[in-house]
């Protein structure tokens, strides 16, 4: 067994506001160490030859075997895996217990900020009032609902009761037949996003025999209140790819298939049209889109297809009238358009524009009323809310005022209405939401999440800049930190970013962040390319052969902040969780002596490894996002940024490593081998630690407080390496 020195926090003197540790404070708490030994896993060679090139993995051994993922879980894991994972695990509990306390500090701080009987807004929607609220000592909400005009609740999904004697219990989406008389709900237990359908009479508060095993966990009611449409997964893989029809009273074995996907590189999903006259299937991939819709009056009739799938052709369809209105990149709109066609005549040469393509706005998505239409777009990197009536007499933009914001639709399930709600937050605002007056231009705050305690947006500044990439491309940096702190080269800063899937990372407001800016950190979140902030040519040169302008990207910001001062390399960390611990594992690669810490969450690492095995989750429908490594261009290039395959013999920053036993997104043996990889080649003591949380999967912990359990693991990584005990 290897040694490390893994340093004791003694006697630093901390300045609690500024969060600064000076290098004697430093050079006092590494007076003291303590030894621990670290786990060492086997190696067995295992030779991988692919396009005549040879790669040998050490540990390879530790991702399941052809019989073991045929089985129902990862409970068919080998007993030298689970052994290994424990040892990570106590080795971990053993790094980091000289923060224990700190860890206890933060956990009830940020728990202490959250409104322990906190209640949603309320929306209408078919005649009741539906809201959540929580109970003092709750992990779970109350799901609950009055008639519109009546004081009288119905708790109708009791998750506290359900969630008894669970390790995890997720829900998924609820929904209530037309008449309002029958609940569909879809459980979790597990982590791995496999849901059951339960039913529910309301009427009496009786359970229907009812069950609906492996689901997506989304469902759609037709009209006639008997009638049900679900998505069953591929037990396997856990692709979405069949879409069946249940009627209640009947056994989930007797359901009729009504579409099933057979392109492994599509995903299927199933939706309702805002004016719940129709249904639609989904049938979707990276660059394709298909839409089958029926009308919901009419169940057992034939699905029809809107516009027959084409390459590079994406759209998704909401209904007003005697038209489909269609957001979709048809005819060169890279960056969307909203069109229309009458519901008889659908394929695409009955498409009219409504709302044309501009280079400078991506078009996101809209919302549809009686005498307006709402648009989210994104101009500069920012989102938008316009307002434009129907008649053309209006349209206009609702005004923001921070210099780094998020505007999103919020519940708008009313047609007929002059109110559009929506959800706004910036990285001092905590979310709020308005009902917004379409013609008058009038609004109203109707609620914004409390902070407990002594809270004042006043005490935090926030700023938006950008930074001249390598190749001219300009990236949005949007930051935060404690007002009055002054920024220099002691000045902490953990660099946040995702940069995958078109996913923009919005500049919110987070409660347990303020932890971290309470201590004298800055948080900035980097809009790298891979996501849609700048466009959709954003996202385009992220991903696929561009992808490693993702990376950097991230490292450009990195040393830009270092060199305008904002922070230094002995005081500047990186965060990223899931494609975003890809980014992670990249630049500890590419540029190790940029970062002091690092925190990898659920990283995506074993690219190559992973992209080539098409028997489990998320491979082959992203073979448009990353490439498919059977084509030699693509497997070059995936070899070449792979943050497994490219683990060398140097020195690497401090890094905590985070995963799920039960991840069906990013199986655990991908961080737990690299970090048995870089254990075996790194020439540093700096810490290296690996949480596996045997009990979740991707998204972690459920119930609300549970889960900053692993938030507090975090911040205390951080703050331990600058010094800080409380």
């Amino acid at each position: 067994m290897r040694q490390i020195k893994l340093f004791l926090l003694l006697g630093a003197i901390v300045c609690f506001t500024s969060c600064q540790e000076n290098e004697d404070n430093k050079a006092e708490r590494n007076m003291t160490y303590m030894t621990i030994e670290q786990p060492v896993a086997k190696k067995k060679a295992d030779t991988l030859v692919e396009h005549d090139n040879k790669r040998i993995d050490n540990y390879f051994w530790m991702s399941l075997s052809d019989e073991q993922k045929n089985a129902e879980s990862p409970d068919a894991q080998t007993q030298d895996v689970l052994d290994y994972l424990n040892s990570e695990n106590a080795y971990t509990e053993k790094a980091m217990k000289h923060t224990d306390s700190l860890q206890n500090i933060l956990y009830q701080e940020i728990t202490s900020k959250i409104k322990e009987d906190e209640e949603s807004l309320p929306y209408n929607f078919n005649g009741y009032t539906y809201y959540t609220r929580y109970e003092k000592g709750s992990d779970y909400a109350l799901y609950c609902r009055k008639k519109i005009g009546s004081e009288e609740e119905e708790i109708y999904i009791n998750a506290p009761e359900l969630a008894k004697g669970k390790s995890y219990f997720g829900l998924g989406s609820s929904t209530f037949s037309v008449n309002n008389e029958i609940l569909a709900y879809a459980v979790d237990t597990i982590s791995r996003r496999q849901y059951t359908a339960h039913f529910k009479d309301v009427k009496n508060g009786t359970m229907l025999a009812d069950k609906l095993d492996n689901t997506s966990g989304s469902y759609v009611w037709a009209n006639d209140n008997k009638t049900l449409f679900y998505i069953a997964k591929d037990p396997q893989t856990l692709r979405n790819n069949k879409i069946y029809k249940h009627v209640l009273g009947t056994l989930q074995s007797e359901d009729e298939l009504v579409f099933e996907e057979t392109d492994e590189t599509f995903n299927c999903f199933i939706g309702k049209s805002k004016s719940r006259d129709y249904m639609f299937i989904y049938s979707s991939q990276t660059v394709s889109t298909e839409v089958r819709f029926l009308d919901a009056n009419t169940p057992n009739a034939d699905w029809q297809i809107i516009q027959p799938r084409e390459r590079d052709l994406k759209y998704s369809v909401d209904h007003y009238g005697d038209h489909f209105y269609i957001r979709t990149n048809a005819d060169g709109a890279e960056n969307y358009k909203l069109v229309k066609t009458p519901i008889d005549n659908t394929s695409m040469d009955n498409w009219e524009d409504v709302i044309a393509h501009r280079d400078d706005a991506f078009f996101q998505g809209f919302e549809l009323f009686k005498n307006h239409l709402v648009i989210s777009e994104r101009k500069d990197g920012l989102r938008t809310l316009r307002v434009k009536k129907w008649d053309g007499s209006d349209d206009h933009y609702i005004e923001f005022n921070d210099p780094a914001y998020a505007a999103y639709m919020s519940a708008n399930l009313d047609f007929d209405t002059e109110l559009f709600r929506y959800y706004y937050t910036s990285l001092t605002t905590p979310g709020t939401t308005y009902d917004y007056n379409m013609s008058t231009k009038e609004q109203k705050q109707l609620k914004q999440v409390e902070v407990v305690g002594d809270f004042d947006p006043g005490n935090y500044e926030s700023k938006r800049f950008f930074v001249s990439a390598r190749d001219g491309a300009q990236v949005p940096v949007s930051l935060v930190h404690k007002r009055g702190l002054t920024l220099n080269e002691n000045t902490p800063l953990l660099l946040y970013a995702y940069g995958s899937y078109g996913s923009s990372m919005d500049p919110t407001f987070n409660i347990s962040r303020l932890s971290l800016l309470d201590r004298g950190f800055v948080y900035a979140i980097a809009h790298i390319r891979g996501g849609q902030e700048m466009g959709y040519n954003w996202y385009e040169n992220g991903k696929l052969l561009n992808k490693k302008n993702t990376f950097t990207d991230f490292i450009d910001v990195g040393k830009y902040l270092v060199a305008e001062k904002y922070t230094s390399k002995d005081h500047l960390y990186a965060y990223g969780g899931s494609a975003g611990g890809l980014l992670m594992g990249a630049i500890v690669n590419m540029e190790p002596q940029l970062w002091n810490g690092v925190v990898a969450a659920v990283p995506f690492v074993d690219v190559i490894s992973t992209m080539w095995d098409e028997t489990i989750p998320l491979t082959t429908f992203e073979f448009d996002e990353w490439g498919n490594p059977k084509n030699k261009e693509y497997y070059d290039y995936m070899l070449s940024y792979s943050p497994y395959d490219n683990v060398e013999a140097k020195e690497y920053p401090n890094l905590l490593v985070t995963t799920g036993y039960w991840d069906s997104q990013v199986q655990y043996w991908e961080p737990a081998k690299w970090v048995a990889k870089l254990r075996e080649l790194k020439t540093d003591d700096n810490l290296l630690i690996l949480d596996c949380d045997m009990e979740s999967g991707h998204g972690g912990a459920s119930g609300r407080f549970k889960r900053y359990k692993k938030t507090a693991l975090n911040y205390a990584f951080l703050l331990d390496l600058e010094g800080i005990t409380e």
